[in-house]
């Protein structure tokens, strides 16, 4: 039976889900759920569940399991994050020797591998300080091409075989002698050359593997962010032909390309995602107002990083877009970008109408370094802020990355969520995985427990924004909870005590008061134990069952 007939027969059962806790503002005390034609019927107490037993397909014994909506990553790079999953992955290396051994064993181990292919080497953990040489690589790997992205995606380092792959490398803008990772046009040149090495056959387990790892964490919706300077249009409808095939998280695709014909035809929901105005912080290409602190010790960076877009640009492709009925969006880090973006909407507004931009939804991707001003903006022109708690874990704090890059006053500013939920911003949670990996209730504890307090929120205002919030972004407001009439896109999890967060305090207290009328959720505080996914359910079609333990 192919995926489409299974989604097809799996809409037509009826099932019912009693004997646990449901999450859902419908009815905050309820423990049983049905589910009809790939859509939520009806949610309600124990008792009330007898009188559906006798007419449903399926009754499903929760055993106290806690059911809550799936969540909705709104940035990731699938089949990156199926390459991480299944391949070279240094994330966990402590030191540039370690990810030395790392890289010889992989491609000791893989022999026929034309070309390897690896992320997540973040040289500012490492107590050399400084990412493997040119002649390093080209030493562990026998004189085979190599790709291997820094963890935030916006430099690599590369063997001499993958230079010799792409003719006039050494012209481009970007390019650095063996010592330092290529950035800009020269590292967006090599991964061009790297993923066209790879065979559609290793590109489609990868992403097979990805959509499986997500469904695996609870998680029902993807939003791929591919582009002309991220993947291929091969990976891109390769993916979203993939995900129509086969059960798993569906995936909402946005191209990232000036030229909106283009991403209409490949079937994107909008021109959008990683539309470059700028680049990461890590790499030293977030284009900054004041330079970088640490600018001096990295020679060979811009001091205030790198413009890709300015506001005309910004203003002619929304203004594009919206007339188009597609999404616009862009990446944007820095408060240089930021606010070239701002501008530039502001601008599209002027010309289109401000009721015309904020019903399109346009989005901005990463928006970390924001002001008082900036936000009121976001507000005032229904911007979408698509943002990644985990980033603030990884690299926040006094000591952190983003102290390192900025020094502590402005790193203190960084991923300000309080401010943006204060002024009525839509917030959509995300990973950019493989730059953080899908971790979906790690990523609500991240904001929830932010390393600058003053921008946490609270637990139910995080698990919304990795929830309802990624519906929200893509223009659907009829989904992400467990309603009668919602899309059946659920997650069952085994959890400790459910906690109500008390209302005048977002972090600190708890309340477990049943008079509160709100759903609980598990207690996320660090160290407690998360939650375990064991039934991903997408439109009333199982994804994902865990084994038996």
């Amino acid at each position: 039976m192919s995926a489409a007939s299974a989604a097809s027969a799996a809409e037509q059962r009826t099932v019912l889900l009693r004997g646990g806790e449901v999450h859902s503002p419908a009815d905050p005390f309820a423990t049983a759920m049905v589910v009809e034609r790939g859509h939520v019927a009806w949610v309600g107490s124990e008792g009330a569940a007898d009188a559906f037993a006798s007419g449903v397909d399926e009754v499903v014994d929760l055993e106290g399991a806690l059911v809550t909506p799936a969540f909705v990553d709104a940035h990731v790079h699938t089949t990156a994050t199926g390459f991480a999953l299944t391949g070279l992955d240094l994330s966990s290396a402590a030191s540039l020797a370690e990810a030395a051994e790392m890289i010889r064993a992989h491609a000791a181990t893989h022999p026929a591998d034309r070309i390897l292919i690896g992320h997540g080497w973040d040289a500012s953990r490492w107590p050399e300080r400084r990412p493997l040489t040119r002649a390093e690589l080209d030493g562990l790997t026998g004189g085979r091409p190599l790709y291997l992205t820094r963890i935030d995606v916006h430099s690599a380092v590369v063997t001499t075989a993958l230079l010799d792959l792409v003719p006039g490398i050494r012209d481009l803008d970007g390019f650095h002698d063996g010592q330092r990772p290529l950035t800009g046009d020269a590292h967006h040149a090599v991964r061009a050359a790297a993923f066209a090495a790879v065979s559609p056959a290793q590109r489609t387990e990868a992403q097979r593997a990805a959509r499986s790892h997500a469904a695996s964490l609870g998680i029902g919706t993807l939003h791929e962010c591919g582009g002309p300077r991220i993947s291929s249009e091969e990976d891109f409808t390769g993916l979203l032909d993939l995900a129509r095939a086969e059960a798993g998280p569906r995936v909402v695709g946005y191209w990232a390309d000036l030229d909106i014909d283009r991403a209409r035809d490949l079937g994107a929901l909008g021109a959008a995602g990683d539309l470059f105005v700028d680049g990461s912080l890590g790499s030293h290409t977030a284009c900054l107002h004041e330079p970088y602190a640490d600018h001096a010790a990295h020679a060979g960076t811009a001091p205030t990083g790198a413009a890709h877009l300015d506001a005309p640009t910004v203003a002619a492709h929304v203004v594009a877009c919206t007339e188009a009925g597609l999404q616009a969006g862009f990446h944007a880090i820095g408060d240089a970008a930021v606010a070239a973006v701002v501008e530039g909407v502001r601008a599209a507004a002027e010309k289109l109408g401000l009721a015309r931009i904020r019903a399109a939804r346009h989005r901005v991707e990463h928006a970390e370094m924001l002001t008082p001003e900036t936000i009121a903006a976001f507000a005032e022109l229904g911007l979408t802020a698509s943002v990644q708690p985990a980033f603030d874990a990884l690299w926040g704090g006094e000591e952190g990355m983003y102290a390192d890059r900025l020094g502590v006053e402005r790193a203190g500013t960084l991923n300000p969520y309080a401010a943006l939920l204060r002024a009525g911003v839509p917030l959509a949670f995300g990973s950019d995985s493989p730059v953080t990996p899908l971790d979906p209730w790690g990523t609500v504890r991240a904001a929830a427990f932010h390393r600058t307090p003053e921008h946490r929120i609270s637990v139910r205002a995080a698990f919304t924004a990795h929830t309802r919030g990624g519906w929200r972004a893509v223009g659907r407001d009829d989904a992400g909870t467990l309603v009668p009439g919602a899309p059946a896109d659920y997650a069952v999890w085994r959890t400790g005590e459910l906690l109500v967060q008390a209302p005048d305090d977002r972090v600190a207290r708890w309340s477990t008061d049943p008079r509160s009328g709100t759903p609980g959720l598990p207690d996320l505080s660090p160290g407690a134990e998360l939650p375990v996914c064991l039934r991903t359910v997408v439109y009333g079609q199982t994804v994902f069952v865990r084994p038996n333990e």
